[in-house]
């Protein structure tokens, strides 16, 4: 890890513009209560810091250490998350009709989704200043990740989710030792008991947008994606948005390497995948309104994007509009098929929030909004690994003395 210090410089509110101290504990803009945006020093780095120093560098998210919002290296927390591979999809490809696709495999970091990418910049600031107790609702990566890197910082996870969350999140989260509580509702309601009992009991809330520095972790994304396609952006990115900070992450490095002299002014069209039963960054997209309203009775088997209501998504709604990116949703039934397939022709077990990629991208294909010959990049924000409950695994049982019922079931089986 480089030892060279950050260029950050102060924090600045994305709505309304005001700015707040970086040095100090921030969360939500003071003014208005929108999200807070981390700022660097971009015209002193552009003349110190080159693309030709990341070489040689730890392949972790934290080759960008400059461009990270930690001041002393000694903070930082690290699992070795990041720099996740860049795969060509051959096989999903070609029964998409896609002749350049590509598959940011994000399932391989620490905990198994990107959301350590995020955690892992947030603690370490946390840390950095003081904090000794951390506090997050969650539809269950995000609280795997937090409650791992706490455990890793010595700090103290408290973790509210949804009773119905994955027993993988709950169970993962007890092993790294946070207190876990199951609520019963969805994100926002753990959300609001965050925020309730946060300040009396000493907890520093780290929800999603609700804290300036998990954005900064996930825009390494696109300095990755860049960095690893030769410094370019591909026509398309396609991610699936709960929360959206992915987008927002990547869309502000994508400014920032402009800014650096990185990459030019181009950009991928960004195209945001939902769940139908929970779709309110699609409705909102598609009525043309800058803010999306709650989205009643949130259902859906990709627990990742039940998000009835995202604090960032103004910003998330700006960088679809401002790509002439697009918006779709896709059904529980289209998340399982498309998860099927990826793992079969590509070899790559995937949450059922990353197969929702492969179910938006077919429908923008067969719709033309997306044109074949693209190059086009699937965010696979997490393993299978994670939502294996949904994958039906009932199969023949064998008995080693009934020679002839064995060689059936086989036959059966093809």
């Amino acid at each position: 890890m480089s030892s060279a210090g950050t260029y950050l410089t102060h924090l600045e509110c994305s709505a309304c513009g005001v700015v707040h101290d970086a040095d100090q504990l921030q969360t939500v803009c003071r003014s208005c209560g929108k999200v807070l945006l981390a700022r660097y020093d971009l015209a002193t780095a552009r003349v110190e810091l080159s693309r030709d120093n990341l070489a040689g560098r730890p392949r972790s998210l934290w080759r960008y250490v400059e461009l990270l919002p930690v001041r002393n290296t000694e903070h930082v927390v690290t699992l070795g998350e990041g720099w996740t591979p860049l795969l060509p999809a051959t096989g999903l490809g070609r029964a998409l009709g896609c002749g350049r696709l590509w598959l940011k495999d994000e399932g391989l970091n620490p905990t198994g989704s990107f959301k350590a990418r995020g955690m892992s910049v947030a603690v370490s600031r946390a840390r950095e200043l003081g904090v000794t107790r951390l506090g997050t609702p969650s539809a269950g990566n995000a609280a795997c990740a937090m409650s791992a890197y706490a455990a890793r910082a010595g700090v103290d996870a408290y973790v509210f989710m949804p009773v119905d969350a994955p027993a993988m999140n709950q169970a993962e989260c007890v092993a790294y030792g946070a207190h876990l509580f199951l609520v019963k509702g969805l994100i926002g309601d753990c959300g609001q008991i965050v925020r309730r009992e946060g300040q009396a009991r000493g907890w520093f809330d780290v929800s999603t947008l609700r804290e300036p520095y998990r954005a900064e972790g996930k825009k390494t994304m696109g300095y990755e994606l860049a960095e690893q396609l030769g410094w370019r952006l591909p026509d398309v990115v396609v991610y699936p948005t709960g929360g959206g900070t992915g987008i927002v992450g990547m869309w502000k490095a994508f400014d920032e390497m402009e800014a650096l002299g990185w990459i030019d002014s181009r950009r991928p069209r960004m195209i945001s995948v939902q769940s139908d039963g929970c779709a309110p960054i699609v409705r909102a997209f598609q009525q043309g309104t800058p803010n999306a309203e709650a989205w009643p009775n949130a259902q859906t088997i990709a627990a990742g994007l039940r998000v009835p209501s995202a604090i960032g998504d103004y910003l998330i709604l700006e960088a679809l509009r401002k790509s002439h990116g697009t918006a779709v949703a896709v059904s529980d039934g289209e998340i399982l098929e498309a998860m099927r397939e990826i793992t079969r022709l590509e070899g790559v077990f995937v949450s059922t929030e990353a197969a929702a990629t492969v179910a938006g991208l077919r429908r923008l294909i067969e719709a033309g909004q997306v044109d074949s010959d693209e190059e086009i990049v699937l965010f696979l924000t997490g393993s299978g690994l994670l939502t294996s409950e949904v994958v039906d695994v009932a199969r023949p049982v064998l008995d080693p003395g009934d020679v002839e019922g064995c060689r059936r079931a086989i036959d059966r089986e093809g």
